[in-house]
């Protein structure tokens, strides 16, 4: 039976500490195995990270790539399947779809056409497809787009 006073690591678990500058028979006499000479060698020695002793470092080696566009806008897409759990004649803003737990609050808005739309709805949001706005409006709905998203 285990108990705490019988406890020991698995073998090979614990490793004994490396006794540094014991002499010549222990392996690591004499340098204690920092080499000869340099930085590297005395006490105190500190480098930053990605430091590479003067070659020129990984980090500025390799190319830049890629571009952020700073002006992009991110939207909250939502799918006509969704917008189908709504009643009939529902007028769609933001804030209905952030209460419905579609979107978060102050998030961009996108409907897309993923689905069927079988009632006529009021949207008013931020963008909406070329295919969803079609098959809103043939169901006998409207889509205004509001003027935040420009």
């Amino acid at each position: 039976m285990i108990t705490l006073s019988n406890l020991s690591p698995n073998s090979g678990a614990n490793k004994n500490k490396k006794r540094v500058g014991r002499g010549y028979g222990s392996g690591n006499g004499k340098t204690a195995g920092r080499g000869h000479k340099g930085a590297r060698a005395r006490s105190g020695f500190k480098s930053k990270p990605g430091f590479e002793g003067g070659q020129m470092p990984l980090q500025r080696r390799l190319p830049k790539i890629g571009f952020t566009n700073t002006f992009s806008k991110e939207f909250r897409l939502v799918s006509l399947a969704q917008l189908n759990s709504f009643d009939e004649n529902t007028e769609i803003t933001p804030e209905v779809l952030v209460n419905a737990g579609m979107a978060k609050k102050n998030q961009l808005i996108k409907v897309l056409a993923n689905g069927e739309i079988t009632k006529p709805l009021k949207l008013s949001i931020d963008g909406i497809s070329s295919g969803a706005r079609l098959k809103v409006e043939s169901a006998g709905g409207s889509v205004e787009l509001r003027k935040n998203a420009e």
